[in-house]
């Protein structure tokens, strides 16, 4: 008889960001939206996909479009090639299914299990602490923008000081007179 899997507890903060981290790396971006698939939920959950899939079809109407989303082919083909998916029979004849982060939120309420509750905390830091980094990212990218645009117009400025100082530094040369006088050759 198969023993039962304990729940994953995080003994300590450390535990918990290596855990965050591991959870981080089965974060996607489709369709413009951060979030997860349904065989990475599953495995996290300690369920079968297709338990997962089940409960989902069950309270189809806690999972609306922007909550959870079942992935095109083309779609799937593509995590296929980037080796999120290693071969199509992964997902054998029905496609994947995509969660958001409120898709995810809501999955803890369908599957009622110990584990469920404690993996959705920490899949729910892995976004926050996913979307604080992007947040920091935004504010580096638009201050270098700023300093490129500040500095850009240092550069045509300074282009004018120097060519300036170039003209102010070029003296004209004189046309110098001979003093004295030219002897004529003898004839």
């Amino acid at each position: 008889m198969p023993q039962k899997q304990k729940p994953a507890r995080a003994s300590s903060p450390r535990s918990a960001v290596v855990a965050i981290t591991a959870i981080e790396k089965h974060i996607y971006v489709i369709r413009g939206q951060k979030v997860m698939l349904d065989r990475d939920l599953a495995e996290l959950y300690g369920v079968r996909t297709m338990a997962l899939k089940q409960q989902v079809k069950r309270n189809a109407n806690r999972f609306p479009p922007d909550f959870a989303f079942r992935l095109s082919k083309p779609e799937a083909e593509s995590l296929i090639s980037q080796n999120v998916i290693s071969t199509r029979r992964s997902f054998s004849r029905i496609l994947p299914s995509a969660f958001t982060e409120q898709g995810v939120a809501m999955l803890s309420s369908v599957l009622k299990s110990e584990r469920a509750a404690q993996v959705n905390v920490l899949v729910m830091r892995a976004f926050v602490r996913m979307r604080e980094a992007l947040t920091g990212q935004k504010d580096v990218l638009k201050k270098l923008d700023e300093l490129e645009k500040k500095y850009q117009t240092h550069d045509t400025e300074i282009k004018a000081i120097f060519d300036t100082l170039k003209k102010l530094i070029q003296f004209p040369v004189p046309h110098h007179r001979r003093i004295g006088f030219i002897a004529e050759a003898p004839r």
